[in-house]
């Protein structure tokens, strides 16, 4: 039986380690990331970091050269309806930030999947295992559909509290940050949550039965137990280079 690609292993609820690196990091330093075994995939960002269509192409070629799968943070929410355009360009999956609607995940899935899950756009040379996968429209598409990995990124107190609500079909993760997390948890000085470890305890219950996983910054590695044992499966850390 074939090996289970990243999609599949996070709906069984494995372990499943991303390496957080940076669009210049060059293909030695990729290389490096890929051939320490600790890691899964490749995230990349491009809400805080400066990127350019031609530069997320030459990334992820960097990337496929070594068969490892690139997850690009998009720049906005309001751009969800732009995340076919990117999957064209080489990614293996999406994460949207700051998410707390369910009309932002809904066009999320829309442009993530090709039809009938979805509705993305068919074409794109740079598109990931294009060559590999054929050029039949129909076959590619199913394979995508089982293939890309779609995350929705909670960071404040209203995302969490509809955590449930945004774990739709399609969405593969809710993931969390932290850091705009606080500023919500600080705004509402009177909610139960009080902490960012409150709140991923929190959305791990409400996601219990559902297809939809828990990820986590936790860098550094150290602190990865700390969230197994709250029970998230999908994790984000900062490699040595």
């Amino acid at each position: 039986m074939a090996e289970r690609n990243l999609k599949q292993r996070i709906g069984a609820g494995e372990q499943v380690i991303g390496a957080n690196v940076g669009m210049s990091h060059t293909r030695e330093q990729l290389k490096k990331v890929v051939e320490s075994g600790e890691y899964d995939f490749l995230w990349v960002d491009g809400q805080h970091s400066a990127f350019s269509e031609d530069s997320l192409v030459e990334f992820c070629d960097r990337a496929d050269a070594l068969d490892a799968d690139v997850m690009f943070r998009i720049k906005h929410t309001f751009h969800s309806y732009l995340v076919g355009n990117l999957l064209d360009l080489g990614p293996a999956g999406i994460e949207v930030p700051q998410v707390e609607l369910e009309s932002t995940v809904d066009e999320a899935v829309d442009f993530f999947y090709y039809p009938q899950q979805g509705m993305r756009s068919w074409g794109g040379g740079a598109r990931r295992k294009v060559d590999e996968q054929g050029g039949d429209r129909l076959g590619y598409a199913e394979w995508w559909n089982n293939y890309g990995v779609l995350m929705m990124q909670l960071e404040s107190i209203p995302a969490v509290t509809g955590a449930r609500r945004l774990a739709k079909a399609g969405v593969d993760c809710l993931s969390f940050g932290p850091n705009d997390l606080m500023y919500s948890i600080e705004a509402h000085p009177h909610h139960p949550f009080r902490d960012v470890d409150d709140c991923v305890r929190h959305v791990v219950e409400q996601l219990a039965g559902s297809g939809t996983r828990v990820c986590f910054r936790n860098h550094p590695a150290s602190m990865r137990q700390r969230y197994v044992d709250m029970g998230v499966t999908v994790f984000l850390e900062s490699p040595s280079l």
